[in-house]
């Protein structure tokens, strides 16, 4: 079984849709890029959504590999800007509260921990570490789906996953939860 590192993707613009990284996320995704390097990555995968995509391209850059896209490692919501943004906030607190709540603009909180555990499945089976782009959301459903709810961090299910965050799972044991240590060196 190989090592995976969950990276959260970089600082995003604000925005709804699909926006991409800012100066300081791209800096924060070079930091862990340089930062993973080091452990031999095997392969990168993303999310296709493209804050996560960007930030997978820096790290398989430096780790001289070509990013994979792997729907299962999208986020639970996005706002689309299609509803007002407060709309889009209260149902993401509902899907927080409510695990198998479905909101009107994607996944139950349950489902996207699946999908994610999914997605970890299949690549443990490769050789060497993995890095996957992801999101914050989906990362904490995950660890709720992996470790229980008491288990996750409050801060994590209500403030965010932080930015380049590093979640690192092994044979679907969590090792580390989004350490940013790797963003202060250097």
């Amino acid at each position: 079984m190989t090592v995976i590192y969950l990276v959260q993707h970089g600082e995003k613009d604000q925005g709804p849709g699909d926006p991409g990284l800012t100066d300081t996320g791209r800096e924060q995704a070079s930091r862990t890029a340089w930062w993973l390097r080091d452990f031999g990555l095997n392969a990168v995968y993303s999310s296709p959504q493209r804050r996560a995509w960007e930030t997978a391209e820096i790290i398989a850059a430096a780790s001289r590999l070509g990013p994979q896209k792997d729907v299962r490692l999208r986020e639970r919501m996005n706002w689309a800007g299609s509803q007002p943004f407060e709309d889009f906030v209260a149902e993401w607190a509902r899907s927080v509260l409510d695990r198998d709540y479905v909101p009107s603009c994607g996944d139950s909180s349950r489902r996207a921990g699946e999908r994610l555990r999914a997605f970890l499945l299949d690549v443990t089976a490769e050789p060497g570490p993995v890095a996957a782009a992801t999101h914050g959301g989906v990362t904490a459903d995950l660890l709720r789906t992996l470790l229980g709810d008491g288990a996750v961090p409050r801060a994590l299910l209500y403030e965010g996953v932080p930015s380049c965050a590093i979640t690192t799972v092994h044979n679907l044991d969590v090792i580390e939860i989004a350490s940013v240590v790797h963003l202060a060196e250097r």
